[in-house]
């Protein structure tokens, strides 16, 4: 039946995360540190929005670009942050969470054959979704050297003549790396220099620790080529309900509303009015969950360090991203035998792009008795292979 296939499907390369979530379904008494998705329940004021809109008999479609009240209040909402002026009529867009977002931005911007520079360790969807939109990625890699930040220089070395656009997703998923003013500038710099659009994928923008986020559209001349892209999933503990939205200029937006329309219709109507309300009503409910989320952090990577796992600090989102060096095994080798041994899932950090080699990434998106105890597995995992006493050694050397 292969032959029914169109090659761009069966050359998609598959999930690197799926294959460790279907082992560890497997098996019995599985901590998991390997699920990007806030452990908090929605908070209920937001539940009860999205409840209300049902009672009141909202069940069918909004228009196609969302509700005019969430687009209005999203505008608001990112004039107050950033003091970014985007019209609600037509410069933004409400989607079904951020990977629609993405997908319309590439789709718009690609013919067949164009290139994109996909920074990474990234989300593994994303140069999954530069091919199914037609392009071909070109992923740029980044150091912990550098805390994982794309440089100007790496940029700049894998342009061509096809570089269409770059791809960016800062604070990062799978490093927690957040971007500098000085990075930021260099990758503006490249854009202008080479007239490329820049996609700019903020999901994770107010879960930052000791810093404050930069929207890349304030960059200087940055606002007439960034599609900027967020959404309620992460912040707010509303991953399910499926909201996500598209900021960016008119010509940008209007040319994804096309596809929109036709794939989408409309994004859910009771996740649009409980949008409606966390952005209202929400921001004590965000601060307390960046908080909690900020004291598990420490604790995990203090963890890590602890058992000579060195591991950078990250600066967003949930998630860290240790090195397994004295180890002495591939990231794959090593998440393999520790679910295997100690019913512990972590994920390779190759499954987000060859610059995560030899690293794994964990989620502290999760409660702090699963951290406590994701630790004491590790311990027993590496005390096992004689790997702790190795560690102290190294370190007091």
């Amino acid at each position: 039946m292969s032959r029914y296939l169109s090659k761009s499907v069966q050359n998609l390369r598959p999930s690197g995360i799926r294959r460790y979530f279907d082992i560890a379904a497997t098996m019995d008494d599985v901590v998991t540190l390997g699920i990007g998705e806030p452990n908090f329940v929605t908070p209920t004021h937001i539940v009860e929005a999205g409840m209300q809109s049902l009672h009141d008999g909202n069940t069918g479609y909004t228009s196609n670009a969302g509700t005019y009240e969430l687009r209005a209040a999203i505008a608001a909402h990112i004039q107050r942050r950033y003091g970014l002026g985007y019209s609600p009529d037509d410069e933004v867009l409400v989607t079904v969470g951020v990977s629609e977002a993405l997908y319309l931005a590439l789709k718009v911007l690609l013919d067949p054959g164009d290139e994109v520079l996909v920074v990474e360790p990234c989300f593994v969807a994303n140069p999954a979704l530069v091919e199914t939109a037609g392009g071909v990625p070109v992923m740029a890699p980044t150091a912990v050297e550098d805390d994982f930040q794309v440089t100007g220089a790496a940029l700049e070395a894998r342009i061509t003549r096809r570089t269409k656009a770059i791809l960016l997703s800062y604070p990062s998923n799978p490093t927690g790396a957040a971007l500098t003013m000085e990075h930021m500038l260099q990758v503006a710099q490249v854009a202008e220099k080479h007239d490329l659009v820049v996609i700019s994928d903020e999901i994770y923008e107010r879960l930052v620790y000791g810093i404050e986020h930069i929207n890349f559209a304030t960059l200087p001349n940055m606002f007439q080529r960034a599609i900027v892209l967020s959404g309620m999933s992460k912040s707010y503990a509303m991953t399910g309900w499926r909201i996500g939205y598209a900021t960016a200029p008119k010509a940008f937006t209007q040319a994804m509303y096309k596809i929109h329309q036709y794939l989408i219709m409309s994004a859910p109507t009771m996740g649009q009015a409980a949008a409606l309300e966390a952005i209202h009503a929400g921001e004590d409910d965000v601060e307390r969950m960046r908080q909690e989320y900020d004291r598990r952090r420490r604790l995990l990577v203090d963890g890590f360090n602890q058992l000579g796992m060195s591991c950078f600090e990250p600066r967003g989102a949930f998630y860290a991203f240790p090195s397994i060096a004295i180890s002495g095994m591939d990231d794959e080798a090593f998440c393999e035998a520790l679910l295997h041994e100690e019913r512990l899932a972590l994920i390779p950090g190759s499954a987000f792009g060859s610059s995560g080699r030899g690293y794994v990434r964990a989620s502290y998106a999760t409660s702090e008795d699963n951290i406590r105890e994701a630790l004491c597995r590790l311990e027993r995992f590496l005390e096992r292979r004689g790997l702790l006493q190795r560690a102290m050694e190294s370190a007091l050397a």
